[in-house]
């Protein structure tokens, strides 16, 4: 049996589309004040290290910009399984939970499944792997 070597390309900290939009266009900060995925609205936008967010209304673009770190998807809003396995994925806003005060967003519905079956060993591999996987 041959290993293979895979070389992987470094990821831009901040996961947007290709219009440099963050979240699918989702708010961040209405994960935490309403416990849900709200879409975004384009005239409440802000942008950070070149993504933009969304946010739903003017209170919740307030809140983002006095405190970002605060909203700010983990690992740059990447899917936290994948880079608890070494990669980066894109993310399904409705696959999503706030441990300890700070918000995982996962690939699909079913991958956000497994990573809550493990969610301290998962946050602990994807501390460590998500330095190594972006510029």
């Amino acid at each position: 049996m041959t290993r293979r070597n895979f070389l992987f390309a470094l990821v831009p900290p901040l996961l947007t589309d290709r219009h440099g939009l963050a979240i699918r266009g989702y708010d961040p900060v209405a994960y935490f004040t309403l416990g849900k995925p709200v879409k975004g609205r384009p005239e409440f936008a802000h942008t950070v290290s070149g993504a933009t967010f969304h946010f739903a209304d003017a209170a919740n673009l307030d809140l983002f910009k006095k405190q970002p770190g605060k909203y700010m998807p983990q690992y740059g809003g990447y899917c936290a399984w994948a880079v608890s396995n070494g990669y980066t994925a894109s993310i399904d806003p409705q696959a999503w939970k706030i441990v300890d005060g700070k918000l995982y967003l996962n690939f699909s519905l079913d991958v956000q499944a497994k990573w809550t079956k493990e969610i301290p060993q998962r946050i602990q591999a994807a501390d460590r792997n998500w330095p190594n996987l972006h510029k």
